[in-house]
C-alpha cells in the first residue's frame, strides 16, 4: 500500500514517558516545579533586575525556563556553559526546561539571571521544597542536608616547619612592639628583643631542600635541621615570656608613679606649690 506521509505527531507528547525511563528524578522534579508559590518567589526576584524589567523592553527568556535550567545545573553539577550545551542537545532536557524548539539561552545570560536571586529567596525555596516533600510523604522533614562548596583560602599549606616559622614570626613582631615599654627594665635591649625570624626562615628553607633528597645520610641532617628549628621557636617563646614580664613590671612602676602626687610635684620642680596645697 502506497503511503504518502507519516501522520503528524507532537514529538514532545511522548517525552514524559521517556524521562520516566531515563531519569525518574526529572519526572519527580517536574511535578514539584508546578507549584505556583515557588514560581512567584523566583519571578519577584527576576523582576528586580532592572527598574522597568516587568513592563518594558524586549521579551526575556521565560522565568520557568531559567528556573528549570538553574535546577539542572545544580542537580548535575554542570558549569553554565555545560548546562547550555546539554539542554540544547537533549530532547528530554528541552522538555523538562519547557524550551521545546525555542533557542537555548547562552551561559552568560543564565549567569546574569542567577545573580539576581536573593539569599532569602533561596532559603525560602529550600523550605518550600521540604514542605512539598513532606506533603508527598517523601520525607519527614526533620533534617535537611545541604552540600557546601569548599573554597581555597589564602594561606599556605600548614606544614610543621611552616607553622614553627609562623610562630617565630608572630612572637618576633610582639617583642619588637614591646621594645619601647621595656627599654628601662633590661640591660641589653637588642639582645633581649632579638628577632630570630631570619635564622628560622633560613633553617626552614634548608630543611625543605633536604626533604627533596633521599638517603640515610640525609635523614640525619634533616633531623638536625628540624631540631634546630624547634630550638629557635622555644628560645623565642622564652624570650617573649621574659619581655612580657618586664613589660608588666614597667606598667606597674608607671602606674605607681602616676598615682603618687609628690612624685609629680618633684618632677615639675615646684615643691613650694605642692606645700601650699
Amino acid at each position: 500500500m502506497l503511503v504518502d506521509r507519516y501522520e503528524n505527531e507532537d514529538v514532545f507528547a511522548r517525552v514524559p514517558q521517556m524521562a520516566q525511563r531515563v531519569d525518574p528524578v526529572l519526572k519527580q522534579l517536574d511535578r514539584l516545579l508546578e507549584d505556583d508559590e515557588l514560581y512567584q518567589q523566583i519571578h519577584a526576584d527576576f523582576g528586580k533586575r532592572y527598574r522597568l524589567t516587568l513592563v518594558h523592553g524586549r521579551h526575556s527568556t521565560p522565568v520557568e525556563v531559567l528556573l528549570r535550567m538553574l535546577i539542572l545545573k545544580h542537580l548535575y553539577q554542570w558549569s553554565y556553559q555545560e548546562t547550555e550545551e546539554q539542554v540544547d542537545q537533549n530532547l528530554i532536557l528541552r522538555w523538562f526546561c519547557r524550551l521545546y524548539w525555542a533557542r537555548v539561552p547562552d551561559d552568560t545570560t543564565l549567569l546574569r539571571w542567577a545573580n539576581t536571586l536573593q539569599p532569602q529567596t533561596l532559603h525560602a525555596l529550600n523550605d518550600r521544597v521540604v514542605q512539598l516533600a513532606r506533603q508527598a510523604k517523601v520525607t519527614r522533614g526533620r533534617k535537611l542536608r545541604l552540600d557546601a562548596t569548599c573554597v581555597q583560602t589564602r594561606i599556605h599549606h600548614p606544614t610543621d616547619s611552616g607553622l614553627l616559622v609562623d610562630s617565630v614570626r608572630v612572637l618576633s613582631r610582639l617583642v619588637k612592639r614591646a621594645k619601647s615599654f621595656v627599654k628601662d627594665q633590661v640591660g641589653s635591649l637588642e639582645q633581649t628583643c632579638r628577632s630570630r625570624l631570619r635564622s628560622a626562615r633560613k633553617t626552614a628553607q634548608t630543611l625543605h631542600r633536604q626533604l627533596r633528597r633521599k638517603g640515610e645520610d640525609k635523614e640525619a641532617e634533616q633531623k638536625q635541621l628540624y631540631q634546630k628549628l624547634i630550638e629557635a621557636a622555644e628560645q623565642m617563646v622564652q624570650q617573649t615570656t621574659h619581655v612580657g614580664k618586664r613589660a608588666q613590671r614597667a606598667d606597674r612602676v608607671s602606674g605607681q608613679a602616676s598615682a603618687d602626687p609628690g612624685t609629680g610635684c618633684a618632677a615639675s620642680g615646684r615643691a613650694g606649690d605642692c606645700s601650699n596645697t
